[in-house]
């Protein structure tokens, strides 16, 4: 039998568990992390690739942010298209300089991941979370199975960063929460290849179609998504067919489409799920095991660092000040951005993607908003400073 003590036993090594790891060590707060996952695994899985201006601010003061200042891309706009009428909305000009940056979530795992270890900080792969227990009291307990053998990890408080389908949502009382969720009626199609990009900024197009999106990895990988039925299957898409989809979706007079080899395809069915309390006792949720937003508005990873931002003011007040009183107020405060964040992506969502026949009310309406955006200064600058991220010191 393992047994291990420590002040926060966080469960996942995805951003939200290895962020509050690192953040919780600056301040002089022991932590020890549990992954079902092996090292390979977690740092191999394609996710998020946006990282708002407060993330990106976050891993620097963190001083974590080496590799992703020098390999990162800032982007300072996005473009929007709706029937090949292409117009940009340039963030920093509109949001007093804030921005966003391209650097993919398995990147951000691999950095906090080796600078983790390397702190000799405690992480164990391929240690599954099976019960957690006592977090009514002053000291839960994680029981965990690893190498074979079975385990506990005592601690203070526990920070389940375990995902959707992680232990930690499953263990919040059934009595103390509300869940919301939508599911679309369609999904992406996402590809990555090796191609250099053919816009310096990411492009989100409407079209008769369907939806396309093109964003980015690096100069020399491109990411790209096009809008598909919820029963549709990888197979029925061939490279070529991909390519001219994307082509005719994405295309504006005087602009072409750089096609190359496609190393990776993938179907997503698009959703927007959340609890509206994150807290029991002692266990708290963070990212994707509290919510998930569909990944038209790139919210996903940067509202689990926000929560992060929230637990660590928590534990901070707690261990310095002996005060509760943050940490009961974690769900009220994540909640207001998470409210926020659930709104600007369905906005993205129901403007770009195909809802109904071409010509049709909701086309019109659609095709109105986006009217609105290429001519009102205040309409633009609702998208920008909601897509860069909205301040901390906005909701609190």
């Amino acid at each position: 039998m393992k047994n291990i003590k420590t002040q926060v036993g966080i469960i996942g090594a995805g951003p939200a568990g290895l962020t509050l790891a690192h953040w919780l060590k600056q301040h002089g707060i022991e932590s020890v992390i549990l992954e079902n996952r092996s090292r390979e695994y977690a740092q191999s899985r394609v996710r998020a690739g946006l990282l708002e201006q407060n993330t990106v601010d976050i891993y620097k003061k963190l001083g974590l942010a080496d590799r992703l200042v020098k390999e990162g891309q800032e982007h300072h706009g996005v473009y929007l298209n709706f029937d090949g009428k292409r117009i940009r909305v340039p963030f920093g000009e509109l949001t007093g300089g804030r921005n966003i940056t391209i650097y993919g979530q398995q990147e951000v795992v691999k950095d906090l991941t080796e600078a983790w270890l390397a702190g000799g900080g405690e992480l164990y792969f391929e240690a599954e979370a099976k019960q957690i227990e006592g977090f009514e009291g002053e000291n839960p307990k994680i029981h965990f199975e690893y190498a074979g053998e079975k385990g506990i990890l005592t601690c203070d408080f526990v920070a389940a960063c375990d995902g959707f389908h992680g232990i930690g949502r499953k263990t919040l009382p059934k009595n103390s929460f509300n869940e919301f969720s939508i599911t679309y009626p369609f999904s992406w199609l996402g590809i990555l290849a090796n191609v250099a990009p053919s816009s310096e900024e990411l492009i989100y197009a409407y079209h008769e179609n369907g939806f396309a999106l093109h964003s980015l990895r690096s100069d020399k990988v491109s990411r790209l998504y096009i809008q598909v039925d919820n029963d549709d299957h990888i197979d029925n898409w061939s490279d070529e067919r991909i390519w001219e989809e994307l082509s005719i979706r994405l295309g504006t007079k005087g602009w072409k489409l750089n096609s190359g080899p496609i190393f990776e395809k993938s179907i997503t069915p698009m959703r927007s799920f959340f609890t509206d309390n994150m807290q029991s006792g002692r266990l708290f949720l963070a990212g994707d095991a509290a919510h998930i937003v569909p990944p038209t508005g790139g919210k996903g990873l940067n509202l689990a660092v926000a929560d992060v931002k929230h637990l660590v003011d928590g534990f901070v007040d707690f261990y310095k000040n002996n005060s509760m009183q943050s940490l009961d107020n974690y769900s009220a405060i994540a909640l207001k951005r998470i409210w926020r964040a659930q709104d600007f992506s369905n906005f993205m969502t129901t403007l770009f993607h195909k809802q109904d026949e071409h010509g049709s009310f909701t086309y019109h309406l659609q095709k109105a908003k986006f009217d609105y955006i290429s001519f009102s200064k205040v309409y633009a600058t609702t998208i920008a400073e909601n897509y860069v991220g909205l301040p901390f010191e906005t909701f609190e």
